[in-house]
């Protein structure tokens, strides 16, 4: 898998900091999980819950629709005129939709049908996935580098009429990430957590 991380110098402030949230949700991702058995990775603190595999196959599921969409709304966006050096500006009703993601989660959202984690998955194989889907938005990050992330916008892949624009894609996927990573790591801390 190709990382821009080397490269990260040379685009703007605002994707740099998008690279920089995304190696944070890495490395909390491969703390949480590194080292779980797959009875510990599936395990629910309650039938309704999600357990730390599947907030995790949800990220990786959601990152992957994302950033398909994303690089799909690049495509269409012509070339740059003049580079573009941030920063990322999204309009209220996005910047409350980013506010609702980050955690401790305010209300519950129902995951469209889309992303909707698998009932049981491997430790190690839900922990590589969601690694390449992060590698996804990397790439989405590396074609964006240049454009004008304010203006090129893309169809939000769970809501149809809706259209961000790229930069306030990319903001969503990062907070989306640290949400539930945050809901990922109380499942860790939950009592009755599996000792193996």
């Amino acid at each position: 898998m190709e990382s821009i991380q080397g490269t990260s110098p040379d685009l703007p402030p605002a994707l740099r900091s998008v690279l920089d949230d995304l190696a944070k949700s890495d490395q909390e991702a491969e703390r949480i999980v590194g080292g779980l058995s797959d009875s510990q990775a599936n395990w629910q603190p309650s039938p309704n819950a999600w357990s730390i595999a599947q907030c995790l196959d949800h990220l990786t599921r959601a990152n992957t629709v994302y950033a398909a969409a994303l690089a799909e709304g690049l495509s269409q966006s012509g070339p740059a005129n003049e580079p573009w050096l941030g920063p990322i500006r999204p309009g209220w009703p996005s910047r409350y939709f980013i506010r609702s993601l980050e955690p401790p989660p305010k209300n519950k959202l129902r995951a469209p049908k889309k992303i909707v984690p698998a009932s049981q998955i491997g430790s190690r194989e839900v922990l590589a996935a969601f690694l390449r889907s992060q590698e996804d938005v990397r790439a989405v990050i590396k074609k964006a580098a240049g454009l004008d992330l304010n203006r090129i916008r893309f169809r939000n892949p769970f809501i149809g009429f809706l259209r961000f624009t790229v930069g306030t894609g990319l903001l969503v996927i990062a907070a989306h990430d640290r949400r539930h990573l945050w809901q990922a790591e109380r499942v860790h801390q939950s009592a009755g957590f599996p000792a193996s």
